[in-house]
C-alpha cells in the first residue's frame, strides 16, 4: 500500500511547528471531517493511534 499523503502533509508540519499558525489551526480543523486523514488514521496501530490522539488532542 502507498504511503498516505497525511505522513508527509505540509499543513501537519505547520501545525507541528506551530500549532496556533493560521495554517496549523485550518489543519487541525479539517482532520475533523477529512475522509483520507479517518483512512489514514484507521489504517495505524493501536500504539500509533494513541500517540496521535493525544498530540492532536483527538477523541477516542
Amino acid at each position: 500500500m502507498a504511503a498516505s499523503r497525511c505522513e508527509k502533509c505540509a499543513f501537519r508540519a505547520r501545525y507541528d511547528n506551530n500549532p496556533r499558525s493560521l495554517l496549523g489551526r485550518l489543519w487541525r480543523w479539517h482532520i475533523g471531517f477529512c475522509p483520507g486523514w479517518k483512512r489514514y488514521y484507521a489504517s495505524l496501530p493501536e500504539s500509533e493511534k494513541d500517540r496521535l490522539a493525544q498530540k492532536y488532542r483527538l477523541k477516542r
